[in-house]
Order: structure tokens, then sequence, then C-alpha cells
């Protein structure tokens, strides 16, 4: 990133303080963890109970988000330059991950079928796990997780996906650990999901958990403000 996309763009404090948090996950354990990392200002960053609200906000025309082009679970072409005229929920999920990963992706399809078919945002699930990235793995995701047509992977290499992650302020953290003699890779990331607008810009941040209710309110305002609507 130049130093004057740095200066245009400042890492917005609840992720500054989750991207430290996913540091003390390396050496104090996941699980431990997640009961700690709490923003300076005393609102939920990750925790066992969702957040309300978004962590933060944008207004229109003020944030534009960074664009992308990466592959789809088809082996297509994605961007997000091509949503342009539809809102989007951008996040970033691990593929082979079990535990809080498969939860927002189900959250996150809640939302989009509480809202009319014609109008439902469309997501963009960025991948934060190299080694996952296989077509197995996400179609596998896609009947498990039971991820609808709304929803499409964006994978790649590393070289291809970590400006991606820092453009959008992710820390990912891989790492690996023998257990019973067998090497096990995980990886500690920032949980978040950006709404973008139908014009391109970034309007939300929600940091997991969140509600489910909290972000289709984000659309359906989007929505009442468009001058279509």
């Amino acid at each position: 990133m130049s130093a004057s996309e740095s200066t245009a763009r400042p890492f917005p404090r609840p992720l500054r303080w989750v991207f430290w948090a996913l540091v003390l996950l390396v050496g104090i354990g996941a699980a431990a963890a997640l009961l700690l990392l709490r923003t300076s200002g005393g609102t939920e960053a990750v925790g066992p109970t969702a957040s309300t609200g978004p962590s933060a906000t944008w207004p229109a025309g003020a944030r534009r988000a960074p664009g992308f082009r990466l592959t789809d679970q088809d082996g297509r072409p994605v961007s997000l330059a091509a949503y342009r005229g539809r809102p989007v929920l951008v996040t970033f999920i691990d593929p082979l991950c079990r535990n809080f990963c498969p939860l927002e992706a189900r959250r996150l399809m809640d939302v989009v079928r509480s809202l009319p078919r014609g109008s439902r945002a469309a997501i963009v699930a960025v991948s934060v796990n190299v080694a996952g990235n296989a077509r197995a793995h996400l179609l596998q995701d896609a009947r498990k997780w039971d991820l609808g047509p709304e929803w499409r992977w964006a994978v790649g290499g590393e070289a291809q996906l970590s400006p991606v992650w820092r453009r959008y302020d992710i820390g990912v953290l891989p790492q690996t650990r023998t257990v019973a003699g067998v090497t096990v890779r995980e990886v500690a990331h920032t949980e978040a999901t950006y709404v973008v607008d139908a014009s391109g810009y970034e309007r939300a941040l929600f940091l997991w958990p969140y509600r489910a209710e909290d972000v289709e309110r984000t659309l359906r305002a989007l929505a009442s403000a468009s001058p279509s609507s």
C-alpha cells in the first residue's frame, strides 16, 4: 500500500484492537483470548455475546471500498466492481474453519434471505486460508453451511489475497502446531464484515459476533435511502 493510500484510509480503531488481539491468540490460546478481546471504549469486538449495531459507520461517498479481482468457487473471476448497482457484504472467512466461520456464514445467509428476493445483497467471502481454497473445500462448505446463490467465494494465492486483507485491515495469522504427532494448521484472523453500498462505498463495519437483524437493518436503510427506491 502506498503512503497516500495509508493516509487516506486510517486503520479503524475496532480493527486495530482486534489485530493486536490476534497476536494474543498465538500466545494464550483462542478459547481464553476470545473472552478478553474488547475495544478500549468498552464495545465488545469478539466474544460470546453478539454486539448491538455496527462497530463503525461512514456516510455516503466518504470511503470507497478497495477493489479486488480474485476467483470464485467455479474458477470464474470475481470482483467488487462487478457488483456496482447492488449492495455487497464483503466478509473474510476460513474455508477450513469449523467453529466461528460457519456460524458467521449462516448468519449472513439469514440476513440476505430476510430481504425481498429482488433486492438481496450479494455476499463476497474472501478466503483467509490459502490452504483451504481447493474447490472441493468450497463446495463442501456450500453444502454444510447451507450457502445460497447470493454467496460467492473469492480465493487466490497468498500474493493475490494478502493485499486484499491489508486494504481491508484484516489481520491474518497462520499457526502450525503438532497434536499427537499430527501437524495442524490453523488461521487466526479478524472476523469482520463490511457493508458496501450500490455505489461501491463502505457504509458499515460489523465485527463478530453480530446480530443478523442489525445487518439487515443497515441494508434496509440503504435501500430506503437509494434514489431508485
